[in-house]
């Protein structure tokens, strides 16, 4: 598989071949070059070697020899730097997410969401849209300056942020932004990572602080899955 210069590339990771295909097929859509595909850590390693790729995906549950769960990331940062990282999951439990982000994970993503869910956290590890400073725009400052190391949170993200402070259920968000529960649980577990807070409660404080909660809300979706 060759790329073309200055495409976006990326080595998969899954133990499972039909998931390495349907990956790749997601990256295809949003122009990314898959330069290889793998089904053991081992293998996945030699071709970051080789291909020194902008992303590596993997499954969190690959078997991995001497590394456990993810722990090969940081082999795999080693040997290219600069490489993004995005762990697929079957799970979501909190000890397996803080792994993931402490193995060099960029982005942390459960296999259940759907494909553009996939293909919009592909894009946030390179092009970070807003970026929220954390002093409260009281001061006269805009909640979206830049500023650089500050938390970074999508349009998104900064929706579900904001509805979440209201006190909307997961199931309530879903239904008004036509999305799955799954896809809600996703964005507000990278909001907690992302503002270092540990749960709704302290979010919704940390959106009322600054100024957050003034947006008007989306019109509840009818039907809407």
């Amino acid at each position: 598989m060759t790329a073309m210069p200055n495409e976006t590339t990326a080595v998969l990771l899954d133990h499972h071949p039909l998931w390495l295909d349907a990956v790749s097929s997601v990256l295809e859509r949003i122009g990314v070059a898959v330069v290889g595909k793998a089904t053991t850590s081992e293998e996945a390693l030699a071709l970051v070697d080789v291909h020194q790729p902008d992303i590596v995906i993997t499954d969190s549950a690959v078997p991995t020899s001497g590394m456990a769960g993810v722990g090969w990331l940081k082999n795999a940062r080693e040997r290219a730097p600069n490489v993004k990282a995005i762990v697929l999951s079957a799970a979501d439990d909190s000890e397996l997410v803080r792994a993931a982000f402490d193995a060099g994970a960029d982005a942390f993503v459960a296999k259940t969401v759907r494909p553009e869910d996939l293909a919009s956290a592909i894009r946030q590890t390179f092009e970070h849209s807003i970026i929220l400073p954390p002093a409260a725009t009281a001061a006269g400052g805009s909640a979206f300056d830049d500023a650089p190391g500050k938390p970074l949170l999508t349009r998104r993200e900064l929706e579900i942020l904001r509805l979440a402070a209201r006190g909307h259920s997961n199931a309530e968000l879903a239904r008004m932004l036509w999305v799955t529960e799954q896809t809600v649980k996703f964005h507000l577990s990278n909001v907690y990572r992302k503002l270092g807070v540990a749960n709704r409660t302290e979010a919704a404080r940390w959106a009322q602080i600054h100024g957050m909660l003034d947006e008007a809300e989306p019109t509840p979706a009818t039907g809407a899955a």
